[in-house]
């Protein structure tokens, strides 16, 4: 069986036999077009998962800035285990950091609507653009103190 019919019928077998050809140097046999799709999708797991510590992040800053009176323990440590899964990936993969800086209204958008399902706080209760810089949202001293609309 070659190297791209595998890719379908067992595709752990299609990792290892592509793994082979490629470390052989054996770029004819090799399945090329799916190990580039494969690889494509390898950075967008990447990028939705920083994506999704962003919006998690962002949840609890929007529920530290409009919930005051129930900040709690648990909510800094979201912030402080967020913020630093959030810096190494961008340190293992640093051209992530613009993805941020152009995804973050988007990601912010969801982070709304869910922080709406969390409390009960009614949508425009929230601003409607992020109200926080990148910097700020990545910066563990930054925790913010009062509500704006």
């Amino acid at each position: 069986m070659t190297a791209r019919e595998l890719y379908d019928r067992d595709f752990f077998q299609w990792t290892i036999r592509n793994a082979e050809l490629l470390r052989r140097g054996d770029f004819q046999q090799a399945d090329v077009q799916h190990l580039a799709e494969e690889i494509e999708d390898m950075g967008k797991r990447e990028q939705r998962a920083l994506e999704n510590r962003l919006r998690v992040l962002l949840i609890h800053l929007l529920k530290w800035l409009l919930q005051p009176d129930r900040r709690s323990s648990s909510w800094r440590a979201t912030l402080a285990v967020q913020r630093l899964e959030i810096a190494d990936l961008l340190e293992q993969m640093p051209s992530l950091r613009n993805l941020l800086a152009r995804r973050l209204e988007k990601v912010y958008e969801k982070a709304v609507l869910r922080t709406v399902a969390l409390t009960g706080l009614p949508e425009d209760h929230f601003p409607k653009q992020c109200p926080f810089t990148l910097h700020e949202v990545l910066d563990r001293s930054f925790f913010p103190e009062n509500a704006t609309k």
